[in-house]
């Protein structure tokens, strides 16, 4: 197999385990608190394991990036205890809108025409989520407020990956290579979730071993082994083709939430699921296209 095609291969198993986190997260009989605190305090002691660059001296901007990254994994997991898991990743997933709108203010990047159309798509996708008031349900028991955390996830997301960016600029030397500052910043943001649960996660009440588990699966396979195949299939593909395959995730979420739980989103959230993966595979094809060389050399 060359080095293309395995690539593509560790960008979809990427994605396949990414996209089981809702569903995990639904079957396990811990709070959201519990969840996200073992979860991650299982996927700090991966990474580091697995992930060299992650052991090297942090610095201050890994720090910082990391407090919004703890912020977006305490609410994606609480948001999928309160509402569907369709509803809290393609929420999320509306993160770029908030990236469009932090790019000029913070990293100094324009906006091009074609972003704004992007913006309007995926503003009025999200809103679609909240047009339908959906029933509660034994997974889904508060999906207004869920829908509101996992819409609050995007705004963090957004500040995480506009931060990677920011600190691989501005600490370049100090924080080592790109894949080193996010690893970084991956593991202090799983190690500040975890602090930060840990005095709402006791008493753990009556736990199961399959709960148990489940959160150890979601910290080794559903994190840590997931960045060590995105982070490995990144490297030898085009960014537009790893952007696209990742969007298997969301629809998988979808997926494993129907299947394990018989969890089906509402009407105007299924358009609003459609809608957002339609502009988004639009807005990556349109902003490839723009950067080829009009010209070969």
């Amino acid at each position: 197999m060359d080095d293309r095609a395995a690539a593509r291969l560790k960008m979809l198993a990427a994605a396949l385990l990414f996209s089981t986190g809702g569903a995990a997260i639904k079957a396990c009989s811990f709070t959201g608190w519990q969840v996200a605190g073992l979860r991650s305090g299982i996927a700090a002691v991966t990474l580091l394991v697995l992930v060299p660059a992650a052991r090297r001296r942090w610095t201050r901007g890994q720090a910082l990036v990391g407090l919004a990254y703890a912020a977006t994994l305490i609410l994606y997991v609480l948001a999928n205890k309160l509402t569907t898991a369709a509803n809290a990743i393609f929420l999320q997933s509306t993160a770029p809108l908030y990236m469009l709108l932090l790019s000029p203010l913070w990293l100094k990047e324009a906006v091009r025409r074609h972003d704004l159309f992007f913006m309007l798509a995926l503003g009025v996708g999200m809103g679609l989520f909240f047009a339908g008031s959906e029933p509660a349900r034994s997974t889904a028991t508060n999906p207004l407020l869920g829908n509101i955390l996992a819409a609050i996830s995007a705004v963090t997301w957004a500040l995480t990956v506009a931060g990677l960016r920011w600190i691989a600029r501005t600490e370049g030397a100090e924080g080592g290579t790109p894949a080193g500052t996010a690893a970084g910043a991956t593991v202090l943001g799983n190690l500040f979730v975890f602090v930060a649960c840990l005095p709402l996660m006791f008493p753990m009440g009556e736990a199961g071993v399959v709960d148990w588990a489940l959160v150890t699966y979601l910290g080794v396979f559903q994190i840590g082994l997931a960045y060590v195949f995105m982070t490995g299939g990144m490297r030898r593909i085009p960014a537009l083709e790893g952007a696209l395959l990742l969007l298997v995730e969301p629809v998988l979420n979808t997926v494993w939430a129907w299947l394990f739980h018989d969890e089906v989103p509402g009407f105007w959230a299924r358009i609003g699921a459609l809608l957002i993966l339609a502009a988004t595979a639009v807005h990556a094809l349109r902003s490839e296209r723009r950067t080829l060389p009009t010209a070969v050399p």
